[in-house]
């Protein structure tokens, strides 16, 4: 598998686009918005971008219920706003992803009408449907849709229908093989939406759910073989662009083809060590409290490491791991931290192994909203997707509209951007810093080594690559703890920390990044 080589250096900017700009004054973002802020991201050392679906859907799931694989949804404008934003991004060395969403679809979506139908017709076999509308299969599949005999499978929510590509393994009369007709034409149909964003402007696709679009597939195998497919015919047509798993598990995701794959939820204890959010609920002290990046210091970093060395090593010469901030399905790494907390976790995710994924608004610290009622399918999600914070104004910058889709963060000390920019000690501003030592130094890049030299508190490690050697370590707690490092030639970044021979003293919530023989 090729990797492209701008990966190497790559940084993305994760954009929730109904809540970042809106420029037409409906309370929506609109990918005008983006455009319009293509300077900003830039200016944060983001030199690619992870869009939320954009596709015409009703919204019934943020958008992961798509209606029109084809069109930008109107509220977000149309085909030629994306080809504009995809063009004044490459201006400023930003590339563009898409989210793909592969599994499913909406229920208005014209294929899904078409499969519902009685009468057989191309799309009957488009989605997965049991040959009875008896037959639930122990109540699985949703009956009663439409004139239809039969059920049709669900990949997320009710309205999200699964597209067909196949069984693994058969044990009903009406599920279909990977290499029947129906399922390879799906397939089909996957690819050429891609090539169609692809030659809109899209630099590649982050690819939602994508380890379930193969049913009776419990090892993984049969999805594996798809991807494996898929992902060849495209990197063939297009070689330098990117493919993106949400999968959140990197080692089958690389051996499917994968560029990157996140290391986060869905079932993986990894991201939860760190930072704990319970994924169905809201977080809550208690649960935050025994996390590694708190005050309290309760935390344990061999959980983490056991769980990420083990697919690093597996991958770590064919594909990426990212560790993001955060994105749209968990809640705000800045639920339950103060802005000192947060860097110490920063000093951490930009400085590892792989490519970082910075979540909108977390360069800032934008807190989670709790309390909110649940928005396009959101439920406790909803408070992480709230609008971004741009000034100190109006519905703080994002709308001049008089009513938004998603409240605003109603603290009193909400920030800002514009609050941040001028302030040399902000966690806007250190995000900078910490991004342009990522670029600047080649041991800190995505191919460099990764060596752990500490896993307790602190929890230390060594980079290197292309004769430089950057360490790295950090103490999330408020106690003070000695640790024994190699001894810095230069010090790139430091709160806290201070040398005393080869010894290195950190004192709470401290930080170091330095070059070393």
């Amino acid at each position: 598998m090729h990797t492209p080589q701008w990966l190497k250096n790559a940084v993305f900017y994760n954009i929730y686009p109904q809540s970042f700009c809106d420029t037409n004054e409906d309370g929506i973002g609109d990918l005008n918005g983006v455009t319009s802020k293509l300077d900003y991201i830039a200016s944060l050392g983001c030199n690619a971008i992870w869009l939320n679906p954009i596709y015409v859907s009703p919204f019934r799931d943020g958008g992961y219920d798509v209606t029109d694989f084809y069109k930008v949804a109107p509220r977000y404008g149309t085909n030629d706003d994306f080809v504009t934003l995809a063009a004044e991004a490459k201006k400023r060395g930003i590339r563009v992803v898409l989210d793909l969403v592969a599994g499913h679809t909406s229920l208005e979506c014209e294929w899904f009408q078409e499969s519902a139908k009685p009468e057989k017709n191309d799309y009957s076999n488009r989605y997965i449907w049991s040959n009875s509308v008896w037959d639930t299969d122990g109540g699985q599949l949703i009956s009663g849709y439409s004139d239809r005999d039969g059920c049709y499978m669900k990949n997320f929510f009710y309205c999200q229908p699964a597209l067909n590509y196949g069984f693994k393994t058969i044990t009903q009369p009406w599920q279909l093989p990977m290499v029947h007709p129906d399922c390879l034409a799906t397939r089909e149909a996957l690819l050429d939406i891609m090539r169609f964003w692809s030659r809109l402007g899209a630099d590649g696709f982050r690819v939602d759910l994508a380890s379930s679009l193969v049913k009776n597939d419990p090892t993984g195998e049969g999805v594996i073989e798809l991807w494996n497919d898929l992902t060849e015919r495209y990197y063939t047509e297009f070689p330098d662009h990117v493919l993106i798993a949400e999968w959140c598990h990197p080692k089958n995701a690389i051996q499917a083809g994968f560029h990157i794959d996140f290391l986060i939820h869905s079932g993986l204890k990894a991201y939860t060590t760190l930072f704990r959010y319970e994924s169905g609920t809201n977080a809550t002290e208690t649960w935050l409290g025994d996390s590694y990046f708190r005050r309290a210091g309760k935390g344990n970093a061999r959980e983490f490491l056991d769980e990420y060395l083990d697919h690093y090593h597996a991958t770590k010469d064919r594909g990426y791991i990212s560790v993001p901030t955060g994105n749209h399905d968990i809640p705000r790494i800045a639920y339950g931290r103060d802005m000192e907390e947060l860097k110490v976790a920063y000093a951490f995710i930009l400085t590892l192994p792989g490519v970082p994924f910075l979540y909108y608004g977390d360069e800032i610290g934008m807190r989670y909203v709790e309390g909110l009622p649940s928005k396009e399918g959101g439920y406790n999600r909803t408070g992480a997707r709230t609008p971004m914070q741009w000034t100190d104004g109006k519905n703080f910058g994002f709308s001049s509209a008089d009513s938004l889709y998603l409240p605003t963060d109603p603290s009193c000390d909400a920030p800002t951007v514009t609050a941040q920019e001028s302030d040399p000690n902000s966690l806007l501003n250190f995000t900078r810093k910490l991004l342009a030592l990522r670029h600047e130094h080649p041991a800190l890049s995505a191919d460099a080594s990764f060596e752990v030299l500490a896993d307790g508190y602190p929890l230390a490690y060594r980079r290197t690559a292309e004769g430089e050697t950057v360490c790295v370590a950090v103490n999330p707690s408020d106690k003070a703890y000695a640790l024994t490092l190699p001894n810095p030639d230069t010090v790139l970044l430091s709160h806290g920390v201070k040398f005393e021979e080869d010894t290195a003293q950190f004192g709470a919530l401290s930080y170091i990044v330095y070059t070393t023989k």
